[in-house]
């Protein structure tokens, strides 16, 4: 049985792949792989066991279906710094690319460049808010590189996993190290975490809300259904205290008497002090909030990523009409058609309206001097069509 095997690539692209060899390569060794017509060159990530479980967990894994991309071998030192040499070259294609996109006065921003390692491929990797038209980008970079050219678009997310970087917390950024899918995040979980709403406080390096938000949420979530509701009645040896606040990192609730008096208390003692005078925190008193409950709060002006869903509807046509039989009439209805008088057939009057010879002008009306009246149509003007401006 063929070893299954991740290897890893630029701009923690990964893939995986087959080895047929005895035993799987070691980790971070260099291979060289099976590429899109051609060869290209990666490095192990994962093999066996922990690649099969990659697999069937990650978005770039293949699932049940398996893969069938080969590792051919492994790569040999002068193979590896070659590699090494093409990484640099890499920017100077970013560079000449971007010329081009300029001189073609494209809304698009060029994030990154890879070249394939047989020099088959050249990827371009690029993000743009609005569709961008580049055939003619692309007849112009294939003449300059001689070789063939795929433009890539992706996110603003994408592009900040693609250059790895370090966030606000002084860590590598979640994306680049460990996080195995990028979902949206929406307002709704920051402001259950009684987080700011600055967007220059809870963005990313991306522009967009952090990704740490969107998976410490079940951590809130879990924490807050030890702790009563904010702003329910809890009887304690005070009597009727309502709470005003939870602090769950330090195990906290802040209550107000009846008389105002406000203070802070221990979770633990809290529920002794109920249990005491027979009134427990009852499951309704607890907080129980899921992520599902979340919504996007659309007052607050800030960057949200959203997946946009675009139903297609299809209308089908036919040439064959069916012939609708008219509904029959009742007595009553028919004897007032018949004795109803015979009406003469409309007759359609002239796009301008009026007849020919009322006083006012020939086809117009009384007093528009032959002048079409205001909202009518008046045919085509500079030699264009109707409906065209």
């Amino acid at each position: 049985m063929p070893h299954l095997i991740e290897v890893a690539f630029k701009g923690n692209r990964k893939d995986f792949f087959l080895w047929d060899a005895e035993e799987a390569p070691p980790v971070k060794a260099g291979v060289i792989v099976d590429a899109d017509r051609g060869e290209d060159l990666g490095f192990v990530h994962a093999s066996d066991e922990l690649a099969e479980k990659r697999n069937a967990g990650t978005p770039h894994g293949y699932g049940a279906a398996g893969t069938t991309k080969k590792a051919k071998r492994l790569a040999t030192p002068s193979e590896i710094q070659r590699a090494k040499e093409l990484r640099v070259q890499d920017e100077e294609a970013r560079r000449k690319a971007m010329e081009r996109v300029k001189a073609n006065d494209l809304v698009m921003k060029l994030s990154d460049a890879e070249w394939q390692f047989d020099q088959k491929k050249l990827t371009l990797y690029f993000t743009a808010e609005k569709r961008v038209d580049f055939r003619t980008l692309v007849r112009e970079l294939a003449s300059i590189f001689r070789t063939r050219i795929e433009l890539k678009q992706i996110g603003v997310r994408d592009e900040a996993k693609r250059l790895d970087g370090i966030g606000r917390c002084g860590r590598q950024y979640c994306s680049s190290s460990w996080l195995p899918e990028l979902r949206p995040v929406n307002l709704g979980v920051a402001k259950d975490q009684r987080l700011s709403l600055n967007p220059s406080q809870i963005s990313g390096a991306c522009g967009r809300l952090m990704c740490c938000l969107r998976y410490e949420h079940e951590f809130y979530v879990q924490s807050r259904k030890r702790f009563p509701k904010e702003g329910k009645l809890v009887r304690t040896k005070r009597g009727e205290e309502k709470v005003l606040a939870n602090d769950i990192f330090r195990d906290r609730v802040t209550l107000r008497g009846e008389d105002g008096e406000v203070r802070t208390i221990e979770l633990a003692e809290l529920r002794n002090e109920a249990e005491t005078v027979g009134s427990p925190l009852s499951p309704a008193l607890m907080s129980a909030v899921t992520i599902d409950d979340v919504g996007i709060d659309e007052d607050v002006d800030i960057a949200i990523e959203e997946e946009v869903i675009v139903d297609t509807i299809v209308v089908q046509s036919t040439t064959e009409f069916e012939t609708v039989e008219p509904p029959a009439q009742t007595p009553a209805a028919a004897t007032q058609t018949e004795d109803a008088p015979e009406r003469r057939p409309h007759r359609r009057r002239g796009r301008r309206g009026g007849r020919r010879n009322r006083q006012g002008g020939a086809g117009g009306r009384p007093g528009s001097d032959g002048q079409a009246d205001d909202g009518e149509a008046t045919g085509s003007t500079d030699g264009q069509p109707d409906g065209e401006s």
